[in-house]
């Protein structure tokens, strides 16, 4: 199962959207998955998100694979992070 938290704005999308809880949706992996593609399944409207993407952590891409057990982090676009040029988006473990 892939855990995606989801913050700001993008709580909507997740059962418990209470600020104060968790907003966490969970996802059967399906085959060579990116976060991109696994955000798309989840119907969560790419215009919608920021720059601040994790997988596991580390600061990712669209392009990132993710795969059984990862936990992904999505950021809604008014939620930017400071200093964001200081990271790279890794492309896998």
């Amino acid at each position: 199962m892939i855990e995606v938290h989801v913050y700001g704005r993008l709580r909507r999308f997740a059962p418990d959207a209470d600020p104060r809880g968790e907003s966490v949706l969970r996802a059967a992996p399906r085959g060579a998955e990116t976060v991109g593609s696994l955000v798309d399944r989840l119907s969560i409207p790419r215009g919608e998100l920021g720059a601040n993407v994790f997988v596991n952590g580390h600061y990712a891409d669209l392009e990132t694979p993710v795969a059984d057990g990862d936990r992904v982090g999505l950021f809604p676009d008014d939620m930017q992070l400071l200093y964001k040029w200081y990271f790279r988006p890794t492309a896998g473990p």
